[in-house]
Parts: C-alpha cells; structure tokens; sequence
C-alpha cells in the first residue's frame, strides 16, 4: 500500500499532527494517506466538545476508549487527523474545528476549499 507523497494544503512537507495519542489512518503521527484511505484522513483538527458530540451525533463516537484498536478516546483539545467530509459536514452544521493548514494533506483540498480551509486555521501569522 503505497501512501501518498507527504505534502501539505501548501505543496510543502506535511508537519506532524499528533503522536499522544497517536493519529493518522496510518497511525504514524501525521494526515498521510493513500488510495486505501476511503475515508481521506487528511484534516488535521483542534478538537472542540462541539465537534466531539456533533461527531457522536453522527455515529462515530471518538471520545469513548477502544483499547482493542489501541484508541484511547479523545477530548477537547486533542490533535486529529479527521475524514475530510466529516470536517466539511461539521461545517455545514456550524461546529467545525479549527484546522492545522502545515499538517492537512493537500488530498483534503480534493473535498473542501482552501479558502474554507484557511478561515478555521490557526496556524497562519
């Protein structure tokens, strides 16, 4: 499986997004993905209690521990590389959390527009 090359929304090397806990569809710290990636894992997020129920609300409860998928539940504040359509749903339903441009995949830009992108990033001076 090969992964796609590791380059962010501004055609520069990706930054990490998180190592504790640990995120990425391939669990190596950063939004990496590769066509095996259905989900496009690719947004790299603050995230926000807003976030974390609308995303229960919807079926994907990530703040309840999974211990055998080694997932340690996240809370507010945590760094994640999140689905880029469930990003853009959340914004939609006005509770996206803000985003790391450095660390999202420039894939996600195949989903939501960078101009959408930049107006939740808090990583621009």
């Amino acid at each position: 499986m090969d992964i796609d090359e590791s380059l962010n929304v501004f055609n520069e090397p990706l930054q990490s997004c998180n190592e504790d806990p640990v995120t990425g569809f391939f669990r190596d710290g950063c939004c990496n993905t590769s066509e095996a990636d259905a989900g496009s894992h690719t947004i790299c997020v603050k995230l926000t209690k807003d976030f974390l129920n609308y995303s229960r609300s919807q079926g994907n409860d990530l703040t309840t521990p999974m211990p055998q998928y080694n997932f340690p539940g996240l809370k507010e504040g945590d760094h994640w590389c999140l689905c880029a359509a469930r990003w853009k749903e959340a914004h939609e339903a006005d509770c996206a959390p803000r985003v790391y441009l450095q660390s999202t995949h420039q894939r996600a830009l195949e989903v939501v527009p960078i101009e959408t992108l930049r107006h939740y990033a808090v990583d621009l001076n």
